[in-house]
């Protein structure tokens, strides 16, 4: 016996590591599955991101097409008041020569009664337009809006003082279409 003994000791030993390996397999799938998570909660964890980086998305193209839509809006309000105070400008020569016209002395009634109605349209259309003429005569003289010709010396005027309009000047709100052309005193 002691030598049947020995064969299922010896036996024994032999089947013990292969045991304790098929022991070892059957918990490490256990231990590997504990380690990493379940495929759904990480195909729900990608999802999550793949949704996060779509609303950053969605909102970065929200804030550019506003900024876009404000720039463009900008734009057309400049194209718009620089294209009104350009043809302004055109007709600025047309109501000089009216007021021309109008400063010369005539036998004829009717002819200045007509210049005096052209004068009179043109002055609407212009206000209509948002076009209004630059205060000068009696004015201080300011750069941003007067172009001084001449200069005077003239104790009844005050320091700095417009007393002579050559040219009247013409602004688009706060953007000046033409200086106005003007004479100061002291």
């Amino acid at each position: 016996m002691s030598e049947q003994n020995e064969k299922n000791v010896e036996k024994k030993e032999a089947a013990a590591p292969e045991a304790a390996d098929q022991a070892q397999e059957a918990v490490q799938p256990q231990e590997e599955q504990a380690e990493s998570p379940n495929p759904l909660l990480e195909e729900l964890e990608t999802l999550k991101k793949n949704l996060s980086d779509q609303e950053d998305k969605y909102l970065r193209l929200a804030a550019e097409y506003d900024n876009y839509r404000r720039r463009s809006q900008k734009e057309k309000e400049s194209a718009w008041a620089d294209s009104k105070a350009e043809t302004a400008a055109a007709f600025l020569p047309v109501y000089d020569n009216l007021e021309r016209a109008l400063k010369q002395e005539t036998a004829d009634e009717a002819f200045k009664k007509g210049v005096e109605m052209t004068m009179t349209q043109l002055k609407e259309i212009l206000a209509k337009l948002g076009i209004e003429e630059i205060p000068a005569l009696g004015e201080t003289f300011d750069p941003n809006l007067h172009n001084a010709v001449m200069h005077v010396e003239d104790e009844s005027a005050g320091e700095n003082t417009i007393v002579d309009v050559f040219q009247a000047g013409f602004k688009s709100g706060d953007k000046v279409i033409r200086f106005a052309m003007v004479k100061v005193a002291n």
